[in-house]
């Protein structure tokens, strides 16, 4: 069983709900959130190893949110996971890696536990 927590920032419940499943069978703890805002006050309050994050949320982009948690805590990953393909070479200007919503979530943390 692995101590990563991911904190999980996905605003569409039935997404959230697959995300978390699959992470949480892969033995990682996650903390869900499903707006930027919820997920900025996660990620100062928890001890976050990694952020997988939706580019579209209710209240902000992807972008600025992935900005202020670098700022906050630049050494954490974060993981632009969203279906928006032909964006993908100007979203990874902003994010440490793009996972497309067709690949396994729990596979990125996998280095986490080294």
């Amino acid at each position: 069983m692995s101590d990563i927590k991911v904190l999980c920032v996905e605003n569409h419940p039935e997404c959230m709900d697959a995300l978390t499943y699959m992470l949480k069978a892969a033995g990682y703890e996650v903390m869900p959130a499903t707006t930027g805002h919820q997920a900025l006050h996660l990620l100062t309050t928890l001890d976050i190893d990694g952020v997988l994050l939706e580019y579209d949320l209710p209240d902000a982009t992807g972008s600025s949110v992935r900005e202020e948690m670098k700022r906050i805590k630049p050494d954490v990953p974060v993981l632009l996971f969203s279906g928006i393909g032909s964006q993908t070479p100007f979203l990874l200007r902003f994010f440490d890696v793009y996972l497309r919503n067709t690949e396994r979530p729990e596979a990125v943390f996998e280095d986490l536990d080294a």
